[in-house]
């Protein structure tokens, strides 16, 4: 096992290797940041600004939720919200002692696999739209996209978070990089499903906006596409704002993240924490913003059962295709 050597200090090879203090022993004032976890004292501020934005949102999500009984969209995005506020109070214990392992892993593993819970929030107000304004406008029905990208976000979940756990049982280098190279393997998958998902937004826009195209003649559809809210939910027909904006901050951080961890627990990004907070925190606490100041139970004005799809089809595909 080897160490890196400056003059008159050794460097940790990993997470949990240290020269003289075990990670119990280390302190600020005995050991130096170079021993910690990151290279940095992770502020107290910066992350328990975070963690409060995500519970207020958890809260707004939970309000809105069973007032519009938006249920599925709940669970997922409470689930991410409540992933991430715990992440970043491992953080905030690790600014009062950056070297013990349960707080890192804590944020290791809820800030990475929290986003999934969000784009799973996303895919079930994509397929509501499509409901909406018709399913023969989209290349798939609105049941398949939930269940092919949810499977894909499952998957994806399962490598984030088998990742994160190898991390913490690796007592060697090999052994911790097989964690990193898991968790980036997750990461690319949910980076190529929300690549997808973008793709089929723009046909499905293309679609919509294409002559001669007749939208759902359901009496209830009509009434929310009527609405301005909803116009809005969708950001500017599905571009401009709300998902989009939503799926593009995901997106970022989830690239971000690949890149960050590639670069291993020595890392120049790994061990940047503006970058870590402004590639990662902030995208996440937008995207998180946009899904609960647009809300879908508001956008669709008490018609969400409304637009409900069915998960079993007679076919994969839209009949537009």
């Amino acid at each position: 096992m080897s160490l890196y050597t400056t003059p008159g200090l050794l460097i940790r090879d990993h997470p949990y290797n240290y020269t003289v203090n075990s990670s119990e022993e280390c302190t600020l004032t005995t050991c130096s940041l170079l021993q910690a976890q990151y290279t940095y004292d992770p502020s107290l501020t910066g992350n328990a600004f975070v963690a409060s934005i995500f519970s207020l949102l958890l809260l707004l999500q939970l309000i809105l939720g069973s007032y519009y009984r938006t249920i599925g969209f709940t669970i997922a995005m409470s689930c991410g919200l409540i992933l991430e506020i715990i992440g970043y109070i491992g953080r905030v214990q690790m600014h009062f002692n950056p070297f013990i392992q349960q707080p890192f892993m804590m944020q290791l593993i809820c800030v990475t696999i929290a986003p999934v819970f969000f784009t799973a929030a996303i895919y079930l107000g994509l397929s509501r739209i499509i409901v909406v304004y018709g399913t023969h406008l989209s290349l798939l029905l609105p049941g398949t996209i939930a269940i092919s990208f949810m499977v894909s976000d499952f998957f994806s979940l399962l490598l984030q978070a088998g990742g994160g756990a190898v991390v913490e049982i690796a007592n060697d280098v090999a052994t911790e990089r097989i964690g990193i190279h898991l968790t980036v393997a997750g990461l690319g998958l949910q980076v190529a499903s929300l690549g997808l998902l973008l793709l089929g937004c723009a046909d499905f826009v293309r679609r919509c906006r294409g002559m001669g195209k007749v939208l759902s003649s359901v009496d209830a559809h009509q009434r929310i596409r009527r609405k301005g809210l909803f116009r809005s939910f969708l950001g500017g027909e599905l571009v401009k704002k709300g998902l989009l904006f939503a799926t593009l901050a995901i997106l970022t951080r989830s690239t971000y993240r690949i890149f960050e961890l590639q670069g291993g627990f020595h890392g120049k990004l790994w061990n940047s924490e503006v970058d870590f907070m402004v590639c990662d925190g902030t995208m996440v606490a937008l995207a998180s913003l946009c899904l609960t100041i647009l809300h879908p139970g508001m956008a669709f004005h008490g018609y969400w059962d409304a637009a409900n799809f069915k998960l079993k089809n007679k076919g994969f595909c839209g009949r537009g295709v």
